[in-house]
């Protein structure tokens, strides 16, 4: 049975409001995934504060987005994020797995803004394979990571990365179901999305001279030599 869903974000982002409305309008590829292409109908644009993308299908099925933007003092901006449309089955399921991956996306795009606003993204994504579906699937990424239970936020470790060897990384983020790491030209995200009835994933945005064909292939090969 489908129902309708509001997940409701806020939170400051060490940018201006031009900067945020550019992220999250035209620089998707940098923090989220690219949007060119994926339609709707823009309700409202009025740049830079208020925007509303609405896409409509068959049965009332629809998904909205609304992004209110103010200003702040030194540089800085506050966002209202709602992501609000109808999902078609498992109503609990998918509404936490929606809430949980939208406070990622939103320090995804805080650490994009901070670290390197502006500059362009070559994006990959990296879908496990069904093997990475099993309960324990997440343990098994940070474990090859080498991040231990005791990596906190802010923490700087070396990784050993497909076509780079061992770099300097900083633990952006590390939870129960996410995990970022971000380098001087990079941000990966690891989703432990096997908590949320799916495989664990990942995405690259790197922001220097990269192949998107090429990181595509080496992170696929080094999930799917995880699982193997």
């Amino acid at each position: 049975m489908s129902k309708q869903f509001e997940v409701v974000f806020e939170g400051e982002f060490p940018a201006t409001p031009d900067q945020v409305w550019q992220a999250v309008t035209a620089e998707t590829a940098a923090w989220l995934f690219p949007t060119e292409g994926m339609g709707g109908e823009e309700l409202v644009f009025e740049r830079p504060t208020h925007r509303v993308n609405r896409v409509e299908g068959a049965d009332g099925w629809f998904n909205q987005l609304e992004q209110v933007i103010a200003e702040r003092p030194e540089g800085r901006s506050f966002m209202r994020w709602v992501h609000s449309g109808v999902f078609q089955d498992d109503w609990d399921a998918q509404y936490d797995g929606v809430s949980q991956h939208t406070v990622f996306y939103m320090h995804t795009l805080a650490q994009y803004l901070e670290y390197f606003a502006g500059r362009p993204a070559v994006f990959a994504d990296i879908q496990g394979p069904k093997a990475s579906t099993g309960p324990e699937a997440f343990e098994v990424v940070r474990s090859a990571l080498g991040i231990s239970a005791n990596t906190v936020a802010g923490d700087s470790t070396h990784v050993d990365l497909p076509g780079i060897g061992a770099r300097g990384v900083v633990v952006d983020l590390q939870d129960e179901h996410f995990i970022g790491l971000r380098t001087d030209d990079a941000l990966y995200r690891f989703f432990g999305r096997n908590a949320f009835g799916s495989q664990v994933g990942m995405t690259v945005h790197h922001f220097g001279d990269a192949d998107a064909a090429v990181l595509q292939r080496q992170w696929q090969e080094w999930i799917d030599g995880l699982f193997a």
